[in-house]
C-alpha cells in the first residue's frame, strides 16, 4: 500500500488472504509486505524482491503465494513487467491466486485477457491518479503555500491552520499532520536575513564571486541552515532562487511515476509572485540574475573543452566537485549532459581518472547519503510518535530523551579476489547508545543493509566486515531500519543499554 488512508489498508488485505486461505484449506506459512510503498516499480519494494528472491533460489517453502488483487502485485507503467513477476513465480510452479477478484487465475484464457486489462488499468489508475496530485499542487502554490523542501537560510516554514492563522513553526524534519493544515515561509532570524543581504550586496556592489563569499562568510564563522560549511554551490543556490524575493515556485524538476527525473524549462514552472514576504529586494535579485546569465552563456564544445583543458592544468586532476566549485566553469552537469558523461569529457582533454578520483567521488556521494538518512530516521520516528533532537554540529540524534544515535555509513570495497568488505568507523568520541551502520552496497549508491550496534562494540574499532559474519552481528543485522523505528517508538533506555 502507498498511504495509511485507504481500503487497501495491510490489515484489510491480510484479513481477506487469510478468510481466503480458511475457505480452500491453505496453511499460511509467511507474509510478504510493502507497507507504505508504492507499486509503481519494483525498487524500494522490499519484501516483493525478497518473494521473487526466495522462489528464484529455490528456498520458498511454500506452493502457493496469495495477493490481495492484481493491483496490489503492482501498478507498473508497464503491464508486461506484472506479467514478468507472476510468470516467475509460474516457472518455479509457484501458483499466484488473487484473493479478492472474480475469477481463477487458471492460466486459462479468461484469467489472461482479464489480468492483462486490469494490470493496465491498475497503470491507468496511477497515471490519473498523478495528474490529479499535480494539479492539486499547483493549485495550492498558485495560492502561495509551500509543497515540501526545506525552507533554507533565512527562511522558516510556518503552519497554518484551515482558517489561515499561524499555528507554529515547523522545525526541521517536522511535517503537517492534518490534511487542511497549509505551509508558507516566512523571514527567519534577523541575523540569517542580514546575511542574505550580505550575500547579495558582496556579489552585486563589490563584484564578489560566489567562492569569495563562501571563503569570507566561513571565515567569519557563519553556518548554513544544515550546521555545515559554506560551498560555492550553497551561495549560488541563494543567488538564484526566487523564494528570497517572496515567490513561489514549483515544477523546475519532474520524477512523474518515478521514470525518469527531468530538468523542466520555465516555461514549465508554477509560480506564483508576491506569495511570501521578501527578504531581498527584487531589482536586486533581477541585477544578480542578469549577471549569472551573461556569466553563464551558451558555450561551445570548444570552449567548454579549452576551460576544461585550464582547469586540469590548474590542479592535475578533475572531479565534478572541482568543476562545480570552479568559477567560471559550466558545472559537471552541463559537462556530462553535452559530452554524454563526465568520463568522456575527462578523456577529450586527456585526463583518465584514477582509483584515487573515484574514491573521492564515492565519498561525496556517501557524504549526500548519509545526510538523507540521518533525515529519514528523524522523520520516520518523529512520524511513529517519537522525538528527536539533532545536534547540527555532530547529527548525534537523542531520541525520546534516553538514548542517543549516530548514523554511520561504511563504504563497500572489493578485494582483489572479488571479495567485498567494509570498515566502520565508530564516533567514539561521541560514544552513543546505539549505532546504526549502513553498508553500502557494491555500487556504493544504496543501502545494502544495516547493522545495530550498542556501545560495548565500540571496543572494536574500527569493526571490520565480510560478506558473511559472526553469529553475534547477524543478530543485530537487518534488511530494513523497522526494528530500530519500533524500539525508538516503544523501548526505555533501561532495557536499550543492557543489550
Amino acid at each position: 500500500m502507498s498511504t495509511d488512508h485507504q481500503k487497501y489498508s495491510t490489515e484489510n488485505q491480510s484479513d481477506a488472504i487469510r478468510k481466503y486461505a480458511e475457505e480452500r484449506g491453505f496453511e499460511l506459512v509467511r507474509s510478504y509486505a510493502d507497507a507504505g510503498k508504492s507499486g509503481l516499480r519494483i525498487e524500494g519494494r522490499e519484501a516483493l524482491q525478497q518473494l521473487i528472491q526466495d522462489v528464484q533460489d529455490g528456498t520458498a517453502d511454500f506452493e502457493v503465494i496469495l495477493v490481495y488483487d492484481v493491483s496490489r502485485w503492482g501498478r507498473f507503467q508497464d503491464a508486461d513487467e506484472s506479467a514478468y513477476y507472476e510468470y516467475i513465480c509460474r516457472r518455479a510452479n509457484k501458483q499466484v491466486e488473487y484473493c479478492a477478484e472474480q475469477f481463477e487465475n487458471d492460466g486459462g484464457p479468461v484469467a489472461t485477457i482479464v489480468k492483462s486489462v486490469k494490470r493496465a488499468m491498475a497503470g491507468e489508475y496511477s497515471r490519473e491518479l498523478s495528474n490529479k496530485v499535480f494539479i492539486g499542487q499547483c493549485r495550492l502554490i498558485e495560492r502561495g503555500f509551500r509543497q515540501g523542501g526545506a525552507a533554507g537560510f533565512g527562511l522558516r516554514r510556518v503552519l497554518l491552520d484551515e482558517r489561515g492563522e499561524v499555528k507554529a513553526e515547523l522545525k526541521r524534519g517536522e511535517h503537517k499532520s492534518l490534511q487542511t493544515d497549509r505551509v508558507i515561509l516566512v523571514p527567519g532570524p534577523d541575523a540569517e536575513v542580514r546575511t542574505v543581504r550580505w550575500i547579495y550586496s558582496r556579489f552585486l556592489k563589490h563584484g564578489r564571486s560566489e567562492s569569495e563569499i563562501a571563503a569570507e562568510l566561513n571565515e567569519r564563522g557563519i553556518l548554513t541552515d544544515l550546521g555545515r560549511a559554506w560551498t560555492r554551490a550553497t551561495v549560488h543556490q541563494i543567488l538564484t532562487n526566487e523564494k528570497y524575493i517572496g515567490n513561489n515556485v514549483y515544477n523546475r524538476r519532474s520524477f512523474k511515476l518515478k521514470q525518469k527525473r527531468v530538468a523542466n524549462g520555465p516555461e514549465m514552472w508554477i509560480r506564483s509572485e508576491g506569495a511570501f514576504e521578501a527578504i531581498v529586494e527584487p531589482k536586486q535579485f533581477q541585477k544578480v540574475q542578469a549577471i549569472i546569465a551573461a556569466r553563464n552563456r551558451r558555450f561551445s564544445d570548444d570552449e567548454m573543452l579549452e576551460r576544461l583543458t585550464r582547469l586540469f592544468q590548474r590542479h592535475g586532476y578533475i572531479s565534478g566537485l572541482v568543476i562545480d566549485e570552479a568559477d567560471g566553469m559550466p558545472s559537471s552537469g552541463a559537462y556530462a549532459h553535452r559530452f554524454g558523461s563526465l568520463i568522456r569529457a575527462y578523456s577529450l582533454v586527456g585526463f583518465t581518472p584514477d582509483r584515487d578520483y573515484h574514491y573521492i567521488e564515492v565519498n561525496r556521494m556517501l557524504r549526500l547519503f548519509h545526510g538523507d538518512e540521518v533525515e529519514r530516521v528523524i522523520c520516520e520516528i518523529t512520524r511513529l510518535g517519537g522525538t528527536v533532537s539533532r545536534n547540527p554540529a555532530t547529527d548525534l540524534l537523542t531520541i525520546n530523551g534516553e538514548f542517543t544515535a549516530s548514523v554511520v555509513v561504511a563504504h563497500c570495497r572489493e578485494t582483489s579476489a572479488g571479495g567485498l568488505r567494509w570498515k566502520i568507523r565508530f564516533d567514539t568520541g561521541l560514544a552513543p547508545d546505539i549505532t546504526i551502520a549502513i553498508r553500502m552496497e557494491r555500487t556504493n549508491t544504496a543501502a545494502l543493509d544495516y547493522y545495530l550496534l550498542p556501545q560495548f562494540e565500540m571496543r572494536i574499532k574500527p569493526l571490520r566486515l565480510a560478506e558473511e559474519n559472526g553469529l553475534m552481528l547477524d543478530a543485530f543485522r537487518f534488511e530494513t531500519l523497522d526494528f530500530f523505528f519500533d524500539m525508538a517508538r516503544r523501548v526505555p533506555v533501561s532495557e536499550v543499554t543492557p543489550w
